[in-house]
C-alpha cells in the first residue's frame, strides 16, 4: 500500500505535540516577564530612595517638620517628629533628632516609603568676632 501523507491520529499526535510545547513556552515566557516587571519594580524603588535620601539631606526638620516637594518625576512627601528634647551645648546652635517619615511618588503613585532618622539644627547664638 502506496501512502501519501500523514493519517488522522498523525496529525492529532503532532497537534498535541505542537500545544504541549507552545504552552510550556508560553509559561515560561510569561515567568521571566513577570520576574522582569519585579526586579524593574525593585529598582525603581531604589532608585526612589537614594533620591529621596539625596533630597532629604538637604531638610532642616527643625524649619520644616512636614511638607512635599516635586522634583523632576519624583514628589516627596515627609513628617517629622522630633524624638529628644532640643540641646544647647557649649556651641552655637541647638539640635534636635526626629524621625522622619517619607514618602515618594511618581504620577501619584505610591513607590516607596520609609522612615529616617534625623538631627535637626536651629543657629542660638551669633559667633562672637575677636579681635586681635
Amino acid at each position: 500500500m502506496n501512502q501519501r501523507g500523514f493519517t488522522l491520529l498523525e496529525a492529532i499526535i503532532a497537534l498535541i505535540l505542537i500545544t504541549s510545547t507552545s504552552m510550556t513556552l508560553f509559561a515560561w515566557i510569561n515567568t521571566n516577564l513577570i520576574t522582569l516587571q519585579h526586579i524593574q519594580q525593585t529598582y525603581q524603588r531604589h532608585e526612589a530612595i537614594r533620591n529621596a535620601l539625596a533630597f532629604m539631606n538637604t531638610v532642616n526638620p527643625t524649619e520644616i517638620q512636614q511638607g512635599k516637594e516635586t522634583l523632576g518625576i519624583y514628589t516627596f512627601h515627609w513628617d517629622a517628629e522630633a524624638v529628644t528634647l532640643r540641646k544647647s551645648g557649649k556651641g552655637y546652635y541647638q539640635t534636635t533628632l526626629y524621625d522622619t517619615e517619607v514618602e515618594v511618588f511618581i504620577d501619584e503613585r505610591l513607590v516607596a516609603d520609609f522612615a529616617l532618622r534625623q538631627v535637626g539644627y536651629k543657629q542660638v547664638y551669633e559667633p562672637q568676632e575677636f579681635v586681635f
